[in-house]
């Protein structure tokens, strides 16, 4: 199955997908999602190279994220408090085949010694085409938003979200990092560059293995080559952020 998030990140897609996907898993969903709407009191960011969401009372389980996604993580790990699941995402070209030299990013889960969500960070990469301003402000705007079922949506009040000034990345800052996509889209106003990036997993359960296939979109605004808009799939599920939506207004271009 899968599961999109306008305007969100990509915790707000688990919480949503885990309150669609049976009783106790929606059960802790919907307790993180209402920590949501007092983040500072439930969460604290930490940015470094990378950009880290931390769970000051944890409540999902890691056993939640396979039975939500269907996959194994990359490498999986001792720590002194508990675990850490690695998944690495590797660029592929048409053929499927790695890249090189390797263009990659990961994702990392943190675990306590009760198997608990205790942190999720983001490589440098992957802030690349998520900005950490943008994907904080995305984090904070899940509080309160609408759940609909029915679309398997989060759908937040636009008039209430959060509002930052901050510069959009450069297409050419941008490449350079990504290399040149698999396609480009051209249109009047746009461009959108896609990516496939290939999920390095330990095992797949069967029936789900187009699940380790990642598809990136970006998309370019032609007059001031900045970038408005990162869509993708990830491990499954999906993810679209409109960052123009997060400008304050005299930053924003129709």
């Amino acid at each position: 199955m899968k599961f999109l998030l306008e305007k969100k990140s990509l915790i707000g897609i688990v919480i949503l997908s885990l309150m669609l996907t049976g009783c106790v898993y929606w059960l802790r969903a919907f307790q993180v999602y209402q920590q949501m709407s007092d983040f500072d009191k439930n969460f604290a960011i930490v940015v470094t190279d990378e950009f880290t969401l931390q769970f000051k009372d944890p409540v999902l389980y890691n056993k939640d994220f396979v039975s939500l996604s269907k996959l194994f993580p990359s490498d999986d790990s001792p720590t002194p408090t508990g675990r850490k699941w690695r998944y690495w995402f590797r660029k592929i070209d048409a053929q499927g085949n790695v890249i090189k030299p390797e263009i990659k990013f990961y994702t990392d889960l943190y675990f306590n010694k009760e198997s608990k969500l205790t942190a999720w960070s983001f490589s440098s990469l992957f802030l690349e085409i998520a900005p950490p301003k943008f994907l904080e402000v995305s984090l904070r705007s899940i509080g309160g938003a609408e759940i609909d079922k029915e679309k398997r949506q989060l759908k937040a009040n636009s008039a209430l979200l959060e509002k930052i000034s901050d510069n959009l990345p450069k297409k050419a800052a941008v490449i350079a990092k990504l290399g040149e996509p698999l396609e480009i889209k051209d249109e009047p106003e746009q461009e959108i560059y896609m990516y496939h990036f290939q999920l390095e997993t330990q095992g797949i359960e069967k029936g789900y293995e187009d699940r380790a296939l990642n598809e990136v979109k970006i998309t370019f605004d032609k007059k001031t080559q900045e970038l408005t808009r990162m869509a993708g799939r990830f491990a499954g599920l999906k993810v679209s952020i409109n960052y123009k939506k997060f400008l304050v207004e005299h930053s924003q271009e129709d």
